[in-house]
């Protein structure tokens, strides 16, 4: 496997120079299908790669393809900097993928990425039955399958089409107003305590972090310290993504139609609150959310952010002097006081209803 990594790598690599030269000195654009042709070619010229499975060839060259045919788009909508694709360094590829596990005529498995052997391992093609926990047993019609390694860890992910399961009718509506005092206020007056998971594993990566400034360059020992910091990340990745969809399942749940504010968070995560904000993972919540809501049967509605904080829910007077502080608000007109978030909340409930009524509300992430 980690030959594998290392063939599609330089493959991945050598794509983009080919692309890069035929632009450069003919003016020629290459596509995906114009690389993928060359294939045959480049296994009689070099025979290693006669060891790689002929799908997992093919997506390096997808995966090119994505990444060119997103630059553009970034150019398009004027971005300040596009991000031209850039070689990878070995540290910055760490997958390959089979495009396809089932055969749709016969209905069964086809040679890549079957549980045998009680599922206790897996048929990887060009590779063999490798051991396996099967955390738990797949759903659906498995479509792909993506070996990944993580720091010094494989995984097997499969991506399965799995039919919709609608939710009960639970006959109740609530909105969110996300934060980083807490993680998230509802219009109920529920309040959900931000974990802060970075901010609990600062010492240690401070430690660890040292450690690595310390060691030689290019030393075995500098590579153990940079994966003891890479380890500490995954650590708080996982908990984030734990509570992200422990979160967003309760409040699948137990609602029908869930608002929020239409937040701009690679834009938010550009102020001095950037760590904070980012360490709470709004983006990945709203993208949970989203998801869990689009499989119950369930809606989501992004509503207008702005005046949300300096509304008042019971009057509709908006002024910034209504918002006393960062935790109390209170109305100069009618006098109303409330927790400053749960007025949010309600605010942005208010905003999704008509929506909701209409039937105009979209249901998406915001990522």
């Amino acid at each position: 496997m980690f030959e594998t990594l290392r063939l599609t790598r330089t493959l991945y690599n050598a794509g983009l120079e080919q692309r890069r030269e035929a632009y450069r000195k003919h003016g020629k654009t290459l596509s995906a299908y114009d690389q993928q042709r060359e294939l045959t070619a480049l296994k009689e010229a070099c025979p290693e790669y006669g060891g790689v499975y002929s799908h997992v060839l093919q997506d390096v060259f997808d995966r090119l393809d994505r990444a060119y045919k997103a630059f553009f788009s970034r150019v398009k909508k004027g971005a300040k900097r596009a991000g031209f694709p850039r070689f990878k360094p070995r540290q910055r590829w760490d997958s390959f993928k089979f495009k396809q596990c089932w055969n749709n005529k016969k209905g069964d498995w086809t040679a890549c990425g079957k549980p045998v052997d009680e599922g206790r391992r897996i048929n990887i093609p060009k590779i063999g039955a490798v051991k396996i926990k099967l955390h738990r047993p797949l759903e659906g019609k498995p479509k792909s399958l993506q070996i990944v390694l993580d720091v010094d860890q494989w995984y097997a992910v499969y991506t399965c089409e799995v039919p919709l399961s609608p939710l009960p009718a639970t006959c109740c509506s609530v909105g969110i107003d996300l934060g980083t005092t807490w993680f998230a206020v509802t219009s109920d007056g529920e309040f959900i305590k931000n974990p802060c998971h970075l901010g609990r594993s600062l010492k240690k990566l401070r430690v660890q972090q040292r450690t690595v400034a310390r060691r030689k360059k290019g030393g075995k020992r500098r590579r153990k310290a940079v994966q003891s910091v890479a380890r500490i990340h995954r650590k708080v990745r996982r908990q984030r993504l734990d509570f992200q969809h422990k979160t967003a399942r309760k409040l699948v749940d137990e609602h029908d139609v869930i608002a929020h504010e239409n937040l701009q968070v690679g834009s938010m995560a550009q102020s001095n609150l950037a760590r904070s904000i980012l360490d709470a993972g709004w983006a990945g919540f709203l993208f949970q959310l989203s998801s869990k809501a689009e499989s119950a049967g369930r809606r989501v509605i992004a509503v207008d952010p702005r005046y949300t904080s300096q509304r008042c829910n019971a009057c509709g007077h908006t002024g910034k002097e209504n918002r006393v502080n960062q935790a109390n608000f209170r109305c100069v007109q009618c006098g109303h006081r409330a927790n400053a978030d749960h007025n949010a909340a309600k605010n942005i409930l208010g905003r999704a209803v008509p929506s909701a009524l209409n039937g105009s509300g979209v249901s998406h992430a915001v990522v």
